[in-house]
């Protein structure tokens, strides 16, 4: 890409605090983006060819929003963990198979989407993240939900599409969890735990694409309750 036109681009996103260079095939993080670290809010810079972000992403602590889908990302720097004020940030279909530490201290971070990585168990430290509604990790490599899961605030969890065939039953005392997705993995109807049917406040459970028929489900003790959760939902909605 010329300097004129990333010239242009910079002049606007000074005046607007944000900055979209989106399917452009750059290799990296532009530098120049370091001149707007007092006002820049919001970044995208998908569908290019970027494998890393620089130390420097932490200057940035005005950001609301980062989206770096579509790249060719393999890891994160620690830095990233200093943009106290980050709301959204979305690395799908990236090459990430851990996540630093340090996203623990996003605080503010309300979305975090993370679909079509290489990661092969649910990150730790996210319980962290108080106000944290979704998370996406479908299309990774994950085998098995830990117990840890509980720790998590969010309001939906999207595991479609992994290789799960455990899920641990701790994952109904989620406080806030009312939507989990899990179609397209390895359970058996034995592996849902109950609790998700009788302890929590799941009112969508998504199963489809797994080892059972999803009418078997009716079978299971607490099916009752969680329809109950599930009509009344769909009634607030319609």
């Amino acid at each position: 890409m010329g300097n004129s036109a990333l010239k242009s681009h910079l002049e606007t996103s000074q005046k607007t605090g944000v900055f979209q260079l989106t399917g452009k095939g750059i290799p990296e993080f532009p530098e120049e983006l370091q001149r707007l670290t007092s006002n820049l809010r919001t970044v995208d810079l998908s569908g290019n060819k970027i494998e890393a972000l620089p130390p420097s992403i932490g200057n940035f602590l005005q950001m609301k929003s980062l989206t770096l889908n579509a790249n060719r990302i393999t890891s994160l720097p620690a830095e990233l963990g200093k943009l106290k004020k980050l709301e959204t940030l979305s690395l799908n279909q990236n090459q990430l198979r851990s996540l630093p530490g340090s996203l623990s201290q996003l605080k503010a971070l309300r979305s975090l989407s993370l679909s079509g990585n290489l990661l092969s168990e649910l990150p730790p430290g996210l319980g962290a993240l108080r106000h944290l509604d979704l998370l996406d990790l479908s299309h990774n490599k994950i085998h098995s939900i830990p117990p840890e899961v509980q720790e998590l605030q969010v309001i939906e969890l999207n595991f479609n599409q992994n290789q799960i065939s455990s899920v641990a039953p701790s994952i109904a005392q989620c406080p806030r969890l009312k939507v989990l997705r899990l179609e397209e993995n390895c359970l058996e109807l034995s592996s849902v735990p109950h609790t998700v049917l009788t302890q929590s406040q799941v009112s969508l459970l998504s199963l489809e694409g797994n080892l059972f028929e999803v009418r078997n489900l009716r079978d299971l003790e607490g099916y009752e309750q969680y329809m109950e959760r599930f009509t009344a939902t769909k009634k607030k909605f319609t």
